[in-house]
């Protein structure tokens, strides 16, 4: 019979001193809820597949549309809550908006993500 591990200690720990400091530098309710939603919104496929398209090149709108295979206020909606998050960013040219990921710390997050989907 294989034994189940559980969730929490059989008894009490005494003598973790690493506790204390450990709670004194908890991450700030704001940060965790901030960094939450980050990882939210890369729990959507969709907003995945644009992210990855975006790490490759800039595109607007209607291209991401063709990529995708997706309607553009479709499109349009899933790159407004990534651009409220600061995910992605745009840029005007003319009467045509591009879109690309907003610094390179999204890309290394998502680079390190695909690293460790293939790592064993």
């Amino acid at each position: 019979m294989e034994k189940v591990l559980q969730d929490q200690c059989d008894e009490t720990c005494v003598g973790t001193s690493n506790v204390v400091t450990l709670k004194q530098n908890l991450i700030a309710e704001n940060t965790a809820a901030s960094l939450a939603d980050i990882f939210k919104a890369l729990g959507d496929p969709t907003r995945v597949k644009i992210i990855y398209t975006l790490l490759q090149h800039e595109l607007c709108v209607h291209d991401l549309t063709e990529i995708l295979e997706m309607g553009q206020s479709a499109v349009s909606h899933q790159l407004r809550y990534l651009r409220n998050l600061r995910i992605v960013k745009r840029r005007k040219a003319g009467k045509t908006v591009f879109y690309s990921l907003d610094d390179e710390h999204i890309e290394q997050i998502f680079v390190q993500m695909l690293q460790h989907l293939k790592h064993e």
